[in-house]
């Protein structure tokens, strides 16, 4: 019962963060590349190679902590079916620049963030 708690309070936590995050961003940039999501989804691909390295290095998190932060937290924050969602009106709209650009830009600096979040947590651990 207290996993599923993790999870929940996480979720909660992860997708009011995630929404006030992109409508920050969305106000500040506007136009019709979805930046919201993109910043939302860098932000936690970044997070979770930090939590990577607390869990796989430091030993340090209980598995609710875990739980708490991996699958509700950043599972919440992180907005992949928005993402699908945003690459299809981007196609459907004519936009294959876009598109190619936008799905690029999550996948390649995704991952990139991932091992950034890794390499910080070691410079600073």
């Amino acid at each position: 019962m207290t996993q599923l708690l993790a999870v929940g309070l996480g979720g909660f936590v992860g997708a009011t963060l995630r929404w006030w995050l992109t409508s920050l961003v969305e106000t500040r940039f506007a136009g019709s590349f979805p930046l919201g999501t993109l910043a939302v989804n860098l932000l936690g691909c970044l997070l979770i190679g930090v939590l990577w390295g607390v869990v796989e290095d430091l030993e340090a998190l209980s598995e609710n902590a875990r739980l708490f932060l991996s699958v509700g937290l950043l599972g919440g924050l992180t907005t992949f079916s928005t993402f699908g969602l945003e690459t299809v009106v981007l196609w459907r709209e004519g936009e294959a620049a876009a598109v190619l650009a936008y799905v690029g830009a999550n996948v390649v600096l995704g991952v990139g963030a991932v091992f950034l979040g890794r390499a910080c947590l070691r410079l600073f651990a």
